[in-house]
């Protein structure tokens, strides 16, 4: 089977991405250093431990694997710390994206899926964001990501390295068999936060901001199941097989749902109350994102089956009910 390199594949979208590329026929071999990811959720190929910033130890998993392409999902990621500790943001997420590329081209690996973010593109309040909107990030971890879109421009200009770039939008829910699901450390998403609120494994869950400028007052994100998010990286492997060139490509739904929305379906689907209070907004979040783009689904023929509310939920909730998570 062709090999593809999997950073942060102990992690959440990563493992999912490594089971969606065993079921396409590939083999995933996972690199992560466990410092968010956690090893149980390494299933579906080899797992190598190791840091990004560490050129020999990724030198020789190259050497040992040979990968096909890579896909590259290892960052940090919570907005609150980005803002707090930027420098942290700058050299893990850039210097480590920067020592990884630099070892694939060395290593002649010249196929590259990046898993970026719609938060490089800041506050557009009431746009609906394409390919196209300018890139305006409001934090260090929307900033280092687009560092790293360009670092991947250059490098192809430079050696020929290939890249498709994945900008998405929240991405919620979990693997419908339970076999991987979501889980941070420390867990700052939404999802996770409420159903540990509704099962009592944490205190009630704080909505951030109740004065946006939105119908309810919270704030408003597109949500994409991760399931459907993956099957898109899948797409975009498929893409640089076929020889096609870099390209950009947002992943969302269109539609977006403000924070007290998802609280509503989640009291419907778990039929639980959920528990929660109100706080200040959070610095570095903005009013609304949504992706206005259907560039995927022309060129990539993605479409999303599982990104509705109640199914993002209802795996999400099932997820935790399995008996592999703990809060």
């Amino acid at each position: 089977m062709t090999h593809i390199l999997v950073t942060g594949g102990a992690g959440y979208i990563g493992s999912h991405a490594c089971k969606a590329l065993r079921a396409a026929g590939y083999t995933p071999v996972t690199y992560d250093n466990l410092v968010t990811g956690w090893r149980d959720a390494v299933k579906f190929g080899p797992f190598e431990q190791g840091d990004l910033t560490d050129r020999a130890r990724l030198d020789q998993v190259f050497a040992t694997y040979r990968p096909a392409a890579v896909m590259h999902f290892a960052a940090l990621s919570q907005v609150g710390e980005a803002m707090n500790e930027p420098g942290r943001y700058w050299a893990n997420n850039v210097g480590g994206s920067l020592t990884l590329i630099e070892a694939a081209v060395a290593a002649g690996c010249l196929d590259f899926v990046f898993s970026s973010t719609c938060a490089t593109y800041g506050e557009h309040d009431n746009v609906v964001l394409d390919e196209e909107t300018p890139q305006q990030p409001l934090n260090a971890y929307g900033a280092s990501k687009r560092a790293v879109e360009d670092i991947l421009r250059d490098f192809g200009a430079a050696h020929g390295l290939r890249s498709v770039i994945f900008r998405y939008f929240n991405v919620a829910g979990a693997d419908p068999e339970a076999e991987v699901g979501e889980f941070h450390r420390p867990e700052t998403h939404l999802v996770p936060l409420m159903l540990d609120a509704i099962e009592g494994k944490r205190a009630a869950l704080t909505v951030f901001g109740t004065d946006y400028d939105t119908p309810d007052g919270t704030c408003i994100r597109d949500y994409v199941h991760v399931c459907d998010l993956v099957d898109a990286h899948v797409l975009g492997l498929k893409w640089l097989e076929d020889g096609k060139g870099s390209r950009v490509f947002n992943l969302g739904t269109g539609s977006g749902f403000s924070v007290m929305e998802v609280i509503e379906h989640s009291r419907a689907v778990t039929n639980r109350a959920v528990p929660y209070q109100t706080g200040p907004r959070r610095a570095g979040d903005c009013t609304k994102l949504v992706s206005g783009s259907t560039r995927a689904a022309a060129e990539l023929g993605w479409q999303p089956h599982r990104s509705d509310l109640q199914t993002m939920i209802s795996d999400a909730w099932r997820w935790h009910q399995s008996g592999h998570y703990e809060a």
